[in-house]
């Protein structure tokens, strides 16, 4: 099940509105076939470990991240082609929570004679398929804030000014989250201070970049920024409130920029809630919060945050510094009590603290 695991999670940020699953068929102690989603979600892993097994799947086990589907779709249900493999064992991380599956498929594998055994390594399963889950249970996709911080707590060295914080080892960790996401999320503040380009660039893995999002309630986005510059090979929608001159939007999207407007809040900015319905329903299961200090605080006020990751860098910027959440203190993601500590890890002369909310 952990080769299963770390199969499925090369899918991540690649399968659409399907699960980045993992299987392996095994026979006689030897793997016969592997299968991860498919980008853009199919084929299934079940099909192509299948595929790659042939005639060995008969009599064989199969170790599946999620329960398999049952229902008919885009394709047939999974279900059905490991009975027809003749699958004898199935054991799977856990189960699928969607409700066209939610156990049927458990159900169906049993009725055909498949000896079936369910929870192993359930939360490590349930980690790397936490986008999915999220998505289906709450119609939203999980948040990944990514934070870059000084000893100190800042995140610059004044607001609106571009800082480097932390080294080229948590750079490329930053590229290997956005690789692993379906879109990355910033204010168009970030993007006048900082022009990013927010693309995965780590070597050969450039086709891998996710979609970039920027909230901006009164569409100032400039043509010139590099997001647009390349918005025709990776997308970029903008999020902004009914009203905005139309005028501004028409050079935009002739770059390729999608403009979406969705709902204000009560102090007429983007809704960070109706923006991540949006995402969701267009099938996106993970974004990586990336953009500036006020994003970070309004997503954590709207109890949106799902994960931090907090790379901390050993200088202090002082107190001249822009703090990493504006006037909220960086407590409030370590000792509040709202999120706990999941691992840490040193990169070069950074250091790397993730949390998850505590549910």
């Amino acid at each position: 099940m952990a080769h299963a695991l770390r199969v499925g999670r090369r899918a991540l940020g690649l399968t659409g509105d399907n699960p980045p699953v993992g299987c392996l068929i095994v026979k006689s102690g030897q793997v016969v076939g592997v299968g991860a989603t498919a980008p853009g979600g199919r084929p299934h892993a079940e099909t192509q470990a299948l595929a790659m097994a042939g005639e060995a799947a008969r009599g064989a086990t199969a170790y599946v991240t999620l329960e398999p589907c049952c229902h008919h779709g885009r394709t047939p249900p999974c279900t059905d082609a490991l009975i027809a493999a003749g699958i004898a064992r199935a054991v799977l991380a856990v189960q699928d929570p969607d409700p066209r599956v939610d156990g049927k498929g458990i159900a169906a594998l049993l009725q055909a004679g498949v000896a079936v055994e369910t929870g192993l390594m359930a939360e490590a399963a349930a980690h790397d398929l936490a986008g999915f889950f999220m998505r289906v249970r709450t119609g939203r996709p999980f948040v990944t804030l990514k934070l870059a911080v000084s000893s100190d707590g800042m995140i610059a060295a004044a607001s609106g000014t571009r800082t480097a914080i932390t080294g080229a080892s948590s750079l490329a960790r930053v590229h290997l989250l956005r690789a692993r996401s379906d879109s990355v999320l910033v204010g168009v503040s970030t993007v006048l201070a900082d022009d990013p380009l927010l693309t995965c660039r780590l070597p050969g893995m450039e086709d891998r970049s996710p979609d970039r999002v920027v909230t901006d309630s009164r569409l100032t986005m400039p043509t010139a920024a590099r997001l647009i510059r390349s918005a025709a090979s990776t997308p970029v929608r903008i999020y902004t409130l009914a009203g905005h001159d139309r005028a501004k939007a028409r050079p935009l999207a002739a770059m390729g920029a999608e403009i979406a407007v969705v709902a204000a809040t009560p102090d007429n900015k983007v809704d960070l809630h109706a923006l991540l319905a949006t995402e969701a329903e267009r099938g996106c299961s993970r974004v990586l919060a990336e953009g500036g200090a006020h994003m970070a605080a309004a997503l954590i006020d709207a109890d949106l945050v799902d994960e931090v990751m907090l790379f901390s860098a050993p200088q202090p910027i002082g107190p001249g510094g822009f703090p990493a959440l504006a006037d909220r203190p960086l407590t409030v993601v370590t000792e509040s009590g709202a999120f706990r500590l999941l691992e840490r890890e040193d990169l070069g002369d950074d250091t790397l603290t993730a949390y998850e909310r505590v549910r």
